[in-house]
């Protein structure tokens, strides 16, 4: 007999579907109910490239405890896709189990000895209820959804009033779905041993965070940032934040008595019209973004250019994607980020902002459009695919109704016309940061039109060297001022005094939460820094410093984050570990425990300040 697995609201279940089944909708009734009974969840959307016929997961981590990032391993596998089944089947920790469509038997050699199977006829039985084929499919994932809530303890109760919210207005609907819920429900309850040795129990643990994706979060973010023109082109994973930008004008941006839109949104013909369209509004006084992903970044490079050397603020929003070339467009990494930080040819520099979870999405997606017109250049906002287009779990977004827009240093009519003196590319007060003007504020002074060619610091062309290097030196400077304005690092103290840190960001953030939790009950003692933005605080040469080893953990292959480091601060590279996870699925908290963990170990790094190797 196999082992069996027992947890309480701590356990993973993971669906695995065919793309365009109808699954997706019955998973998220699966996953919210959870939430709706009390239980924190983290979920993960894993699937493919085309509309319908491959392969596709969702992962529900259930975590009494809070824990958002993946954990890696599955207690509870729904196979409902024999193409995938082996693989499947295989994931599957010792002692978990097997739900799977039994209508049709399998041979004892497609299962494993070490885990508990649940077959349950759902063909067999939505073919009796019904006699439509796509009502079939769909009622069979609802059927589903029915018997987990039997094996599960699952509150029928509260996936009823799901089922109503879904279908408000629509009660033939919702009545067909309850009756499909309940008869995967009831024949569970009749024929299976209920509950299993996974079961969740009503809690009081997700108060009032809300679950939304980062990707509507960002593009909220640019409303409450005065955002008024996106131009976009559609590209995986980035597209639902330009639509739910839209989405938030229609209601937010909308005169109630006219119905006159305050806003423009623009579907380019490609990536670097996007850009420019972007720039020219920019120019003009607007407040604008896009949103894109890797191979956008790659085609814009030009014009992101004109953006840092005229010194027009531009906001650009990269949902990050495994590449490179087309990659693996439904994949998540890190892998933009030296393409962000030097984008363009030459000399170049950007500001980049690195949220966390939706909640700083929003903050950063309003925070950027300040940051932009302070600095007078880009600002790129690198979300990935695991935040962007998943819901995560997270605290309500927060703002200030008094709060005003920063539009940095612009000069008025009034201030041209007293004689003030302005010089385009003049750095009047010392941060690198010069004065502009909108295009008209004068009739007949200030800025009327700008230029991507070299020149002094009253805006007249000239190649003299001395001019382009004080240009230059300028922009370094003005670099160099946003340090202390972009957000700073977070420091997370191990609970004993230690000489091993780790660096992290993005995304990796819930996994490295749950990672270092585990370190520390190993007794391997590991303070974290969480970076936010490029340029670095100094904060983060500081904590390099003090420490003797530092891992880095990112979600690419080439360690882009240790190297921009590394190049940015000085730091030696034997300093700096890294740890990479790029196989296009989040990173796990068993993957970090295990790579800083075996690390320590293997090369007896000891956590206390002074201690003597053994």
């Amino acid at each position: 007999m196999p082992g069996v697995i027992n947890a309480t609201n701590d356990f993973v279940v993971k669906f695995a579907n065919v793309n365009g089944s109808g699954s997706a909708s019955a998973n998220q009734l699966f996953a919210k109910s959870i939430l709706r009974m009390g239980i924190p969840i983290a979920s993960r959307n894993i699937f493919p490239s085309n509309i319908q016929g491959l392969p596709t997961w969702f992962e529900v981590r259930v975590s009494g405890e809070g824990h958002l990032g993946r954990r890696g391993g599955v207690d509870l596998m729904v196979a409902m896709n024999p193409q995938t089944w082996d693989r499947d089947v295989a994931e599957i920790d010792a002692g978990g189990y097997l739900f799977y469509d039994s209508t049709r038997p399998l041979p004892r050699s497609r299962f494993r000895e070490d885990i508990n199977v649940i077959g349950v006829p759902l063909t067999e039985m939505c073919n009796a209820a019904y006699t439509d084929a796509r009502q079939r499919q769909l009622f069979k994932n609802i059927m589903y959804v029915g018997a987990l809530s039997a094996l599960l303890q699952i509150d029928p109760g509260v996936v009823e009033t799901l089922l109503s919210e879904a279908y408000k207005g629509k009660e033939k609907l919702a009545k067909s779905n309850r009756d499909a819920f309940h008869m995967g429900r009831d024949w569970a309850l009749a024929n299976l041993a209920c509950p299993l040795g996974l079961r969740l129990e009503r809690a009081d643990k997700v108060g009032e965070r809300i679950y939304v994706d980062g990707n509507s979060a960002a593009g909220l973010g640019a409303v409450y940032g005065g955002a008024t023109v996106c131009a976009w082109y559609p590209i995986t994973p980035s597209t639902s934040l330009a639509e739910g930008f839209e989405k938030y004008c229609r209601r937010f941006r909308t005169e109630p008595d006219t119905g006159k839109k305050r806003y423009a949104i623009v579907q380019a013909e490609d990536e670097l019209a996007s850009i420019g369209i972007v720039i020219g509004a920019a120019w003009n006084g607007a407040r604008a973004f896009t949103a894109t992903s890797g191979p956008g970044i790659s085609l814009m490079q030009e014009f992101v250019g004109l953006s840092y050397f005229a010194e027009i603020p531009s906001v650009i929003f990269d949902v990050q994607r495994a590449g490179p070339s087309t990659g693996m467009p439904t994949r998540t990494q890190q892998s933009d980020v030296l393409a962000a930080a030097y984008a363009s040819h030459g000399d170049t520099k950007h500001i980049v902002l690195f949220p966390e979870d939706p909640n700083e999405c929003f903050q950063f997606g309003a925070d950027a459009f300040d940051i932009a017109d302070r600095f007078q250049q880009p600002v790129f906002v690198l979300l990935d695919l695991d935040i962007g287009m998943n819901d995560w779990l997270c605290e309500p977004f927060a703002w200030d109704d008094n709060r005003r827009m920063d539009r940095g240093k612009v000069m008025t009519a009034e201030e041209l016309e007293a004689g003030k003196v302005f010089g385009r590319y003049l750095d009047a007060d010392g941060d690198g940061i010069p004065y502009r003007t909108y295009p008209g504020t004068h009739p007949n002074k200030g800025a009327f039109f700008t230029r991507g060619t070299s020149r002094d610091r009253f805006a007249k062309y000239t190649e003299v060297g001395a001019a382009y290097v004080d240009n230059m030196q300028r922009l370094l400077q003005k670099f160099e001022t946003a340090k202390g304005v972009v957000p700073h690092p977070i420091l997370r103290r191990a609970a004993e005094p230690t000489r091993v840190g780790v660096i992290y960001y993005g995304s990796s953030s819930a996994a490295m939460q749950e990672a270092l939790t585990a370190l520390e009950a190993e007794g391997i003692q590991v303070d974290a820094l969480r970076i936010r933005a490029f340029p670095f605080h100094r904060d983060v040469d500081a904590f390099i410093a003090e420490h003797d080893t530092v891992f880095v953990v990112e979600q690419n292959r080439d360690a882009q984050l240790r190297t921009l480091i590394m190049n940015e601060c000085s730091i030696a590279p034997q300093q700096l570990i890294p740890v990479l996870h790029y196989d296009g699925t989040p990173i796990t908290a068993r993957f970090i425990r295990a790579a800083i963990g075996d690390k320590v170990l293997a090369n007896k790094v000891l956590p206390f300040a002074g201690a003597a190797a053994e």
